[in-house]
Protein backbone atom coordinates (compact mmCIF):
# COMPACT_ATOMS: atom_id res chain seq x y z
CA UNK A 1 0.00 0.00 0.00
CA UNK A 2 1.76 3.63 -0.92
CA UNK A 3 1.64 5.69 2.03
CA UNK A 4 2.90 9.19 -0.13
CA UNK A 5 6.21 9.64 1.90
CA UNK A 6 9.63 7.85 0.92
CA UNK A 7 10.78 5.33 2.65
CA UNK A 8 13.87 5.06 5.19
CA UNK A 9 16.33 5.69 3.43
CA UNK A 10 15.44 7.20 0.32
CA UNK A 11 16.58 10.77 0.68
CA UNK A 12 20.14 10.05 1.69
CA UNK A 13 20.42 7.23 -1.25
CA UNK A 14 19.22 10.08 -3.69
CA UNK A 15 22.14 12.19 -2.26
CA UNK A 16 24.07 9.39 -2.44
CA UNK A 17 23.38 8.88 -5.63
CA UNK A 18 24.07 12.53 -6.71
CA UNK A 19 27.42 12.33 -5.45
CA UNK A 20 28.40 9.25 -7.33
CA UNK A 21 27.18 10.32 -10.59
CA UNK A 22 29.15 13.94 -10.05
CA UNK A 23 31.99 11.92 -8.85
CA UNK A 24 31.64 9.53 -12.10
CA UNK A 25 31.56 12.48 -14.24
CA UNK A 26 34.62 13.89 -12.91
CA UNK A 27 36.73 10.61 -13.66
CA UNK A 28 35.34 10.76 -17.12
CA UNK A 29 36.85 14.28 -17.74
CA UNK A 30 40.29 13.14 -15.98
CA UNK A 31 42.53 13.00 -19.11
CA UNK A 32 46.11 11.30 -18.98
CA UNK A 33 49.23 10.99 -21.20
CA UNK A 34 51.52 13.90 -22.80
CA UNK A 35 49.29 16.76 -24.24
CA UNK A 36 49.14 17.95 -27.30
CA UNK A 37 51.30 20.91 -28.80
CA UNK A 38 48.51 22.88 -30.39
CA UNK A 39 44.72 23.68 -29.36
CA UNK A 40 42.76 21.40 -30.91
CA UNK A 41 40.08 24.21 -31.46
CA UNK A 42 41.81 27.17 -32.64
CA UNK A 43 45.52 25.53 -33.42
CA UNK A 44 47.43 28.25 -30.97
CA UNK A 45 50.25 27.31 -29.53
CA UNK A 46 49.97 25.12 -26.32
CA UNK A 47 52.85 26.42 -23.74
CA UNK A 48 55.28 23.35 -22.48
CA UNK A 49 54.56 24.77 -18.86
CA UNK A 50 51.01 24.10 -19.52
CA UNK A 51 51.59 20.53 -21.10
CA UNK A 52 53.55 19.52 -17.83
CA UNK A 53 51.03 21.04 -15.47
CA UNK A 54 48.02 19.21 -17.01
CA UNK A 55 48.33 15.73 -18.20
CA UNK A 56 46.39 15.04 -21.11
CA UNK A 57 45.87 18.73 -22.38
CA UNK A 58 44.28 19.67 -25.59
CA UNK A 59 43.08 22.91 -25.23
CA UNK A 60 44.85 26.56 -24.76
CA UNK A 61 43.54 28.12 -21.46
CA UNK A 62 41.07 30.63 -23.78
CA UNK A 63 39.52 27.82 -25.51
CA UNK A 64 39.57 25.56 -22.02
CA UNK A 65 37.64 28.54 -20.33
CA UNK A 66 35.46 28.54 -22.79
CA UNK A 67 34.78 24.89 -22.66
CA UNK A 68 34.62 25.07 -19.19
CA UNK A 69 31.70 28.06 -19.05
CA UNK A 70 30.08 26.40 -21.46
CA UNK A 71 29.94 22.60 -19.95
CA UNK A 72 28.61 24.64 -16.14
CA UNK A 73 25.46 25.97 -18.64
CA UNK A 74 24.54 22.34 -18.97
CA UNK A 75 22.77 20.80 -16.15
CA UNK A 76 23.08 21.95 -13.17
CA UNK A 77 19.22 20.32 -11.66
CA UNK A 78 18.97 17.65 -9.90
CA UNK A 79 16.76 15.64 -11.93
CA UNK A 80 16.10 13.08 -9.11
CA UNK A 81 14.17 15.52 -7.18
CA UNK A 82 15.53 18.00 -4.16
CA UNK A 83 15.61 16.68 -0.53
CA UNK A 84 12.15 19.16 0.08
CA UNK A 85 10.06 17.46 -2.77
CA UNK A 86 10.93 13.81 -1.37
CA UNK A 87 9.68 15.16 2.13
CA UNK A 88 6.41 17.12 1.21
Amino acid sequence: MATGWAGDGAVQDQIDATVSDAVTRARRKLRQGPGLTHCEACDAVIPEARRRAVAGVRLCVTCQEIEDRDEGMVSTVNRRGSKDSQLR
